[in-house]
């Protein structure tokens, strides 16, 4: 089934803990990390939230920073993303994500499950969307396997009752740890292997300085033990710098682990370019890495005739495509 991303986001206790049992809304996140979720907002298509949310706690769903608005309409977008309600029931008309920031956002209500929700946002060319809760809704999508991307924010404290952060047996992998504020971030990856460091390219894509003339590309080095040994991303360090060319700058041409490393890039690699004179193709050749596992056939906007897959297969180089992230590596190159 064509779906979107789809990234659970949440602030949790320390027990883990969604919320307390009162009436009252409790803020877990410190000012930090509401400005960390603000950006992620920044970064999708669409935020939803169950009608549960909507009731109890009367969210805009808005970005809230108005250079990430402005940075949104520069790439063509909306200031926000589309503001999505699950609910099977009725809502209050008057409720603030109906009527505040109309101009900057649509709103939908949908109902259904977690499937035939992705379903109808794909139709409407949702590719990253951002599922903000409330317990429940968070449970189902994570009962219905849809989740690819988890970001738990741990709060300094303790709640000892309310609604938890649960879903259905899952193994999930670790690709982040980071201090945000007095908070933890915890980014956790679900799906199978090569699936879960394509999709980790792919949203490093989105980090690119934007270009009118090249691609925006994300590119991640790892080890035959999962351990990420590099990442880079197009114009990182200069603005002619390729996303693989970046990541490779950062190990050590002689590191044994090369040699059993595959590379996750959201582009196919040139195989030939202008801008420099090796392209991509030869500096993976040249570090040894025999698997490349990319998301999207590089189309003929700058070259004629790309040839980066042929040249890598021709020199014994094992290259995966998994065509399922391709609207994930195009979200980036809009403008392409």
């Amino acid at each position: 089934m064509k779906r979107p991303h789809v990234l659970a986001s949440a602030a949790v206790s320390i027990d883990g803990f969604l919320d307390d049992d009162t009436p009252d809304r409790l803020v877990l996140s410190g000012p930090a990390d509401l400005d960390r979720v603000d950006a992620e907002r920044a970064g999708v298509d669409a935020i939803l939230v169950g009608a549960g949310t909507v009731r109890a706690d009367d969210p805009r769903l808005l970005v809230r920073s108005e250079r990430r608005r402005a940075d949104r309409v520069v790439r063509g977008l909306d200031p926000s993303p589309l503001r999505v309600v699950l609910s099977a029931g009725a809502l209050d008309p008057h409720a603030r994500v109906f009527t505040e920031g109309r101009e900057l956002a649509d709103t939908v209500v949908l109902g259904g499950t977690p499937d035939e929700v992705l379903a109808r946002l794909a139709d409407q060319g949702v590719v990253r969307l951002m599922v903000e809760g409330g317990a429940a809704v968070h449970h189902d999508f994570l009962a219905a396997a849809v989740v690819d991307e988890i970001q738990l924010a741990v709060a300094p404290r303790l709640v000892g009752a309310g609604p938890r952060f649960t879903g259905a047996p899952a193994h999930a992998h670790l690709v982040e740890t980071r201090r945000v504020g007095a908070d933890v971030l915890l980014r956790y990856r679900l799906g199978d292997a090569d699936g879960r460091w394509l999709a980790e390219a792919c949203t490093l894509a989105e980090r690119c300085p934007p270009s009118p003339s090249a691609f925006s590309v994300g590119c991640v080095v790892v080890g035959a033990d999962g351990t990420v040994l590099a990442t880079g991303y197009s114009r990182r360090d200069h603005v002619l710098d390729h996303a693989e060319e970046a990541a490779l700058r950062d190990v050590d041409p002689d590191d044994p682990r090369l040699a059993g490393a595959t590379m996750y890039t959201s582009l196919e690699p040139c195989g030939q370019r202008a801008s420099r004179p090796v392209p991509c193709t030869q500096h993976i050749l040249d570090a040894g890495i025999g698997r490349v596992v990319m998301a999207w056939r590089e189309p003929p906007v700058f070259v004629g005739a790309p040839s980066g897959v042929a040249r890598l297969a021709d020199a014994g180089v094992t290259v995966v495509e998994r065509p399922e992230f391709t609207e994930l590596a195009r979200r980036p190159n809009r403008h392409r």
